[in-house]
């Protein structure tokens, strides 16, 4: 064999040592930057943005695969992952040089054109949820919009009384307004009333009450499989069940929001799909995970759903850009050998989880799927939420009593230990409120 190369090995091999060199000298930077002290960071946000997010006083500065680091150099185990965003972690290897060689192309181009990744992002997201059509849009609250805005087209078009939307008490479906009114909690909706007309709530899994208030004038239902905002709460499978009879009875279109309990997290493509036999939507909404940062959601339809919506009646300027979509793919193809380690750690967390609540009464239940899990508790858990940060764990707590975790799906059981390991030592100095 030859010891001579050719121009185009050549010029590959250097790429490879670039690539390499590069790599190194990102990771040592991102070591060894200077980050901006906590305290200047929080005065300036409290001078000039809007006061409208309760945040912790923590300032992050870089991440690496589970953990992120603070501005002092302090490492956090992090279980809440941008509030499920962050599926891979931080600095994903895969993700960095996507991002890099995309960053070099086109990172917009509007839909007025077409780019390369959005037709194949589209195709592989309806063979994963056996929908047929896909929009593209920046995020969850987006995505309801579009289905909601589907499902009231659906309706005109039998009568112009058929636009009402069967929703959930404890849901949580975004902040525009469409999405706000059919969120099912007062707190989120009191100070904007009035919502927009039509949105009719039921209580989780009581079949009989869904089925008084189903009816002709109903366009859609909206349910979440397992509740997110709301406090990790699963839905029976009867009453999922029970919620596709109806539509189908009626004539409505029956919508999955998985924005939160979807793509990936549960331990399946989509919640929907833990049940046996699978009980398909008309409509799915998801976000989070999709591009583990960078904005993208989708609404995935049946062809019948989806021709509600003709062309010019729906649109988006910056939905499905080239970097959100490549971004996507590339996310999917780790995700196919990621969904083992979901169901595993996920499991193995879980009945961490529960040894801990037999050891500290306070501790109501565990609930959830995968790695979306739930921790009630009988009292407020702001303080034990502090308590973790303080000793280097994040999560964060919903429905006010409910302990949340949405870790990235690269959890290992050795980063469950540490986190069992600081939540028995700020349990152990949890005291409830004097009442």
């Amino acid at each position: 064999m030859s010891a001579a190369i050719s121009r185009t090995d050549a010029s590959n091999v250097a790429g490879i040592l670039y690539d390499i060199v590069q790599a190194r000298y990102d990771e040592k930077t991102m070591e060894t930057a200077v980050a901006t002290p906590a305290a200047s960071v929080i005065d300036l946000e409290a001078k000039y943005l809007f006061q409208n997010y309760a945040r912790y006083p923590l300032v992050l500065h870089r991440g690496k695969g589970c953990y992120v680091y603070d501005t002092s150099g302090k490492r956090y185990l992090d279980l809440i992952a941008g509030i499920g965003v962050n599926a891979l972690g931080h600095a994903h290897p895969r993700l960095m040089k996507v991002i890099r060689e995309q960053a070099g192309r086109m990172l917009h181009s509007s839909n007025l054109y077409y780019h390369e990744y959005q037709g194949p992002l589209a195709e592989r997201i309806a063979k994963v949820t056996g929908l047929d059509r896909v929009f593209f849009c920046n995020s969850g609250t987006e995505a309801m919009e579009g289905a909601l805005k589907i499902i009231r087209a659906h309706g005109k078009k039998i009568s112009p009384h058929k636009f009402e939307t069967v929703a959930l008490f404890d849901s949580f479906h975004g902040r525009t307004f469409g999405a706000l009114s059919i969120t099912g909690q007062e707190k989120y909706r009191a100070d904007f009333e009035p919502m927009l007309p039509g949105a009719r709530f039921v209580h989780r899994n009581d079949i009989g009450e869904l089925q008084q208030v189903v009816g002709e004038n109903t366009a859609g239902i909206v349910i979440e499989i397992v509740q997110g905002e709301g406090g990790v709460n699963p839905l029976t499978d009867e009453y999922i069940r029970a919620s596709r009879d109806l539509a189908d009875r009626h004539n409505a279109l029956l919508v999955f929001d998985e924005i939160q309990c979807g793509v990936g997290r549960p331990g399946a493509y989509f919640s929907y799909q833990l049940l046996d036999p699978i009980v398909m939507p008309d409509i799915t909404t998801a976000a989070k995970p999709l591009a583990c940062g960078i904005p993208l959601g989708f609404v995935a339809a049946t062809e019948r759903a989806a021709n509600a919506i003709g062309k010019g009646q729906h649109g988006t300027t910056f939905g499905g850009g080239p970097l959100a979509c490549r971004i996507a793919l590339e996310f999917f193809d780790i995700l196919d050998e990621l969904l083992p380690n979901i169901i595993h750690v996920g499991g193995y967390f879980r009945m961490q989880l529960m040894e801990l609540a037999k050891k500290f009464s306070f501790i109501q239940e565990v609930r959830g799927y995968g790695l979306m899990i739930g921790v009630e508790i009988d009292f407020a858990g702001k303080q034990i939420v502090l308590d973790a940060m303080e000793q280097g764990l994040l999560i964060n707590c919903t429905h006010d009593k409910v302990l949340r975790f949405l870790p990235p799906y690269i959890l290992t059981e050795q980063d469950v230990d540490r986190a069992i390991t600081v939540l028995k030592r700020v349990f152990k100095k949890a005291k409830p409120p004097e009442a």
